[in-house]
Parts: structure tokens; sequence; C-alpha cells
């Protein structure tokens, strides 16, 4: 072979070769090392030999192969070479330390001083090319910060689109807004992995990712293998107006998806969940179908089922998303007022609750911010009320006492029960952390107390219920008290009622340590120590009171109706237990606004009269089942009824003379018994 082949072939081997990242990890001296043998390769004349060439090539391929641990980083090597553009090069060369980048920034120099031979014309258009791509190096310590956290990224993409939101009560400057969202916080598998360890919850994902089917990339749920296949069912979303830097969206239902919801209503009111499930089985993502159904088998105790209903409700809003709507933005609303609107709420507000009895909290609490971000300032689903049990269940504490501390001013969450109670123990579990510092920890000590006994001075029906549902036994002081006995709650408005009620039912798990139960049993003393010394607060709270809770709004009752708590929905008024309630629209504000109706029934007269009536109407000259009397008819109609009916009163007095006048004669008994039976007449 000649030397001029040599020369081309080994050109063409170092033209080709990638630059490694675990060749830039040298020490200095193997550094300078590497830049020697390289002068030494490119001072080599048409005279070197087949063996040392073979022997150099031998020798760089031990040394790329060094630093190699992963044999999948081979595939990548082959992958990258081909592949790799130099902003892909430079991003890395730009996070590297200046000794690193000082023999990165080398080699290709010497590389482009490399003499080629005119045969070899092509590798040279092809650097060229890349001479003209190089960008400067602050553009590329940018690209690759923000490549390297994947939160930076999407807050730069926010910071772009203008969508980034600053809420008007976010506090310190270095804090996040209370209602802020985080993407990764919206999978569930994150916090299980957090718990459990990837392995455990991604050992059952392996088997079926070489079946895995494309689907949409989406946030809020992940599509399996076993649903149907995804086609558009009907909804969209559009951008009703943008104020204030809010945008208010809706859903909308297309004309096929509206025939749908019709036939939907008419297999409700068939009170048959089966033509529920022929419904979906012609249109499986049909939302309001998912929703009931999910109930009917969570009433069936079929979990598993259930949440699998409402993942694909979701999945199937989450693919008629708004380019513009975000899910952590907070400028995002949708009104409540609107039915197309009210499923998508429902549907997120269940999957948290699935959620939630999974052993996600964390998730949870996520998805709660999300309802409560749609409207925050109607809340339709009284989220405040929730909030608060997730924060301690995931230990997120913090972050409560920042929504109490930011929203007392306009909100007055102190005149809730639930944020009264909670708060206070969140600040107990602050000051028993040890991270805390010890003059953080006992202003926090002395904080607690403060608001705890405050909130049994506002709330003392709270107190027996929940040392009752706790298990534990009040001391005889207490019980045996005025303040604290049954009478407190016998005066009190039924509103306040199922607010204590509510969160007594929810939030007593919380309450069971042995630590939390001696901090309380320290303040409920106190506490009636300032009421025998009459403390000018007690009767001030009394006062408040009275004055108060006299009755509570519609988004309370829907959320009581939808906690399915027995201590809460047992103090409904009548009002509306009285009504009837379907799971797929609880409770539907007054003043819903509709964008389209349903048409009425042609048959809807003859379907609401018995068997007896339509057997009588049958006899009329003009009945007809299909469709309805005309107007022109009614008077003939009316008369024909009145003959009609006159002629059965006439038929049932006849019947009952004839019945009346029916008289049995028993045979006449004779003398001879042993008379045959022919001579019987």
């Amino acid at each position: 072979m000649s030397s001029r082949a040599l020369r081309r072939l080994k050109g063409k081997q170092r033209g080709q070769e990638a630059i490694d990242i675990g060749d830039l990890k040298l020490n200095s001296e193997e550094a300078e090392g590497a830049e020697l043998e390289k002068e030494k390769d490119e001072e080599l004349d048409e005279v070197s030999q087949p063996a040392k060439a073979s022997s150099s090539r031998r020798a760089k391929k031990s040394k790329s192969q060094k630093n190699i641990s992963n044999i999948y980083e081979l595939i990548g090597e082959v992958d990258n070479d081909v592949d790799k553009s130099p902003t892909d090069e430079e991003s890395v060369l730009a996070a590297r330390s200046p000794e690193e980048s000082r023999v990165s920034h080398e080699l290709p120099k010497q590389d482009t001083e490399t003499p080629k031979s005119d045969g070899d014309g092509k590798l040279n258009n092809k650097k060229k090319k890349k001479r003209k791509k190089k960008k400067p190096a602050g553009d590329v310590q940018e690209e690759s910060g923000a490549g390297d956290d994947i939160d930076v990224l999407l807050e730069t993409i926010k910071n772009t689109n203008g969508l980034s939101h600053q809420s008007e009560d976010s506090g310190a400057p270095g804090r996040r807004p209370v209602l802020y969202v985080e993407h990764r916080n919206l999978n569930p598998e994150n916090e299980l992995k957090r718990y459990f360890g990837a392995r455990a919850v991604l050992r059952d994902q392996k088997p079926r990712q070489r079946q895995r089917q494309y689907h949409r990339s989406t946030w809020m749920t992940t599509p399996k293998d076993t649903w149907p296949r995804f086609s558009r069912p009907g909804i969209s979303m559009s951008l009703l107006e943008s104020k204030d830097g809010l945008q208010f969206f809706v859903f909308e239902h297309s004309r096929d998806y509206q025939q749908v919801q019709f036939k939907f209503f008419d297999a409700v009111e068939s009170m048959d969940p089966n033509n529920i499930v022929v419904l979906l089985q012609l249109n499986p993502y049909h939302v309001d179908s998912l929703l009931q159904l999910s109930d009917v088998c969570r009433v069936q105790e079929d979990q598993e089922t259930a949440r699998d209903l409402i993942e694909r409700a979701l999945y199937s809003f989450e693919c008629a998303f708004h380019p513009v709507f975000s899910l952590n933005s907070g400028t995002s609303r949708l009104d409540y007022r609107r039915p197309e609107n009210r499923a998508f709420y429902l549907a997120v507000y269940k999957h948290m609750m699935f959620l939630e009895k999974r052993g996600c909290p964390r998730t949870a609490l996520e998805y709660c911010k999300l309802i409560l971000s749609l409207d925050p300032d109607n809340d339709p689903l009284c989220m405040l009320l929730l909030i608060d049990f997730l924060c301690l269940r995931c230990r997120e504490y913090a972050s409560l006492i920042q929504l109490y501390e930011e929203w007392e001013v306009h909100r007055n969450l102190s005149q809730l029960p639930n944020f009264a109670f909670s708060v206070a123990l969140a600040c107990y579990h602050l000051s028993q952390q040890e991270e805390t510092t010890s003059d953080e920890s006992q202003r926090m000590n002395v904080k607690s107390d403060i608001m705890l006994q405050e909130a049994l001075i506002m709330f003392p029906g709270v107190l027996m219920p929940l040392l009752d549902l706790c298990t534990v036994q009040p001391d005889a002081a207490v019980s045996s008290h005025a303040f604290f006995g049954p009478k407190s709650r016998l005066g009190q408005a039924p509103a306040l009622t199922e607010l204590e009620g509510l969160y007594v039912g929810r939030c007593h798990s919380l309450w069971k340590e042995a630590g939390v139960m001696l901090w309380m049993e320290g303040n409920v003393r106190e506490v009636l120590k300032r009421v025998d010394s009459q403390d000018p607060l007690v009767d001030d709270c009394q006062n408040k009171r009275k004055q108060r809770y006299q009755s509570a709004p519609r988004n309370i009752h829907r959320h009581v109706l939808l906690s399915e708590i027995k201590e809460a929905t047992s103090t409904l008024p009548l009002e509306v237990t009285t009504q009837p309630v379907m799971s797929y629209d609880p409770l539907p504000p007054l003043d819903s606004i509709m964008s389209y109706t349903r048409p009425e029934r042609q048959n809807a007269r003859a379907s609401n009269q018995s068997t007896l009536s339509l057997l009588f109407r049958s006899l009329l000259p003009n009945f007809n089942l299909q469709g309805g009397q005309r107007p022109e008819d009614d008077l003939e109609v009316a008369r024909a009824g009145r003959e009609l009916n006159q002629e059965v009163n006439r038929l049932m007095v006849a019947m009952r003379d004839m019945l009346a006048n029916i008289q049995f004669q028993e045979p006449q008994q004779e003398d001879n018994p042993d008379r045959d039976e022919e001579e019987w007449d």
C-alpha cells in the first residue's frame, strides 16, 4: 500500500473521530502528553510505515475506551459521530473548567492545521460549514445553563411567552406565589420514587415499553396502552378575553358531542348504568359518561377502574387545551358557571382525591392549588377547606403559613375552623423540627400556643368531637365545663356546625400523635383559665358566632357533598338534601351560563303517564303515541276525556252492583245418600 493511501486513510479516521467528553477529563500532564503526541502525528511525512500507523490507531482506541464505564455509551458515540453538531460540543466545553477548555480549544485547532490531500475535499467542506456555525461563548453558556436544569428552561419559556405570573400577594421577592404549580409535582410517579425508589416504581413499566404506542405528551396523566384509541371527541378550548393580565378560557362542544351529551342525559334518567356503558363503547372519551361511570365503579369497590376512567377524562381535556392555556402560570381562568367547564373541575377534583387515598399528598396538593388558581375569587369547589389538610399531610408547613399570612387580610381565613386549627398545628410542627434554630423554634412555639388558644375560644365545638374521634378520654374538668360541654353546640348556627363537622371528620387523624395531644392538653387548660377569668376575647368570639355563620354559601354545600364525610353531610340543610344531586354536576350554580340547551322530548307528555292512562287514550280517534297532541285538538281531547271518564264511572258502578248482587246457593241435601251419581240432574 502506498504512503499516499495510508495518509488518506489516516486523515479520514482523524476527521471522523468525535471529541470524547471523557478525554477532556485529563490532568495537566496527560493534556500536555496528548498535545505532544498530536504534534508528532502531524509531522508524519509520506515515508511513514503501515505498522506505525496501526500502532497509533490502537493507542488512540485504547485511550478513547479508557473512561467508558457503560456499554451503551458506545452506541451513543456512534450516533454522535454522525449527528453531533458543533453547538452541542461547544455547550459542553463551555461548562468545563478553564484548563479543560484550553485543551479542548487546542484540539480542534490542531485538526484544522493538519494537511489534507486533494482527494479529501468533502471533509474540508464539512469543516468550513462547521466554522460558519460557531456562536459566541456567551450564547453557548446561556444555552448550556438552560439545558442543565429543566426548571430554568421552563422559566425561560414562560418569560418569553409573557405568561409568568406574579401574584399581588407574593410576599418576599425570593418566594414563589402561594398558588404556583410545578409541572414535575403533577406526576404521582415522582412522589412514589421519593418514597420507594425509582427501581420499584418503574419495575412494572419496563416490559410494556416495547409495545408502547405513540401518545401526545401530557402533564396530568400518562396514556395507557389499554385505553381505546384516542380520536377527537368533540371538545375544544377557546380564549374568551384577556383582561388585567388574565386569560379567560372556555371549553366548547361540537354538534356531534352535543348529541352524545343528550344521549347521556337519557341514559342517566333511565337509572341503568348499562346504558352508560353502551354509550362509552361508542364514545370512549365522553367526559360526563366517564365521570358518572367512575362513581358507579367506586361505589362497587372497583377503585382501579374508577381511577382509570377519571384519568381518561383528564387526558381528553388536556388534549383539547388552548396553546396559551397554562397550568402553572396562575393567569388562566375557567368560569364554573359554564357547564362545559364544570366537568374539568370535577375531573381534577376526583383525580386529586384518588391521589390522596393512594398515598401521594404532595401531588394532590399540587392539583388542589391548580383548582384554586382557576377561579381564586369565587372558589366554586371551596378548595380552601381542603388545602390545609393536604399541606399538613405532605409536611408543607411553611407553604400553609405563607398562604394564611398573605390571604388573611382580604379573605379572613381565621374565621374558618380548618385554618384556625391547622395553622396553629403547622407552627407547632415547625417548632419541633431539628433544622429550625433555637430562636425560631421558640418564636414558633409561642405563636402556636397563642393561635391554638384563640382557635379553641372561637370554635369551642371542635374539641369534644375531635377527642372522640381520636379515642381520647377528656379530663373531667374539661368535659363538665360549660364552655366545652354538650350545651355549647346546642344554640350553634347550622353553617358553623357544618364547617366544624367537616374539619373534624377530615383532619382528626393529624391530631393523634402523643406530642400533639400533650400540646393540646396544656392549651385547653389555659383556655379554661381565661374563660373563668372572663377574658374579653371570649365574649367577643361569642358575638361573632351569633352574627356570622347564619347560612353557608352554595359552594360549601357542594364541597361537603363531594367530600362524602358523614360528620358534615349529616348537617346539610333540607333544601340541599331534598333535591336530586347528580354526581356529574352536583349543585349547579343558580346563575349558570348555558351555551346550548337540551331539546324537549316530543313524547314527554305520554311518557309521564301510566300504562292504564295510555290504554284509555288509545281509544281516542286522534291518539298518536310518537307525537304530542296538536294545539287545535285540545278542546276535542278535553271533551272526549270527560266523556270517557263518565263512561268508565258508569262501567265501574255497574260492575260494583253486579258483584254485590251475586249470591251463591248451596245444593239441597236429600235423605237418600245411597243414590247413584247418574240420578243427579
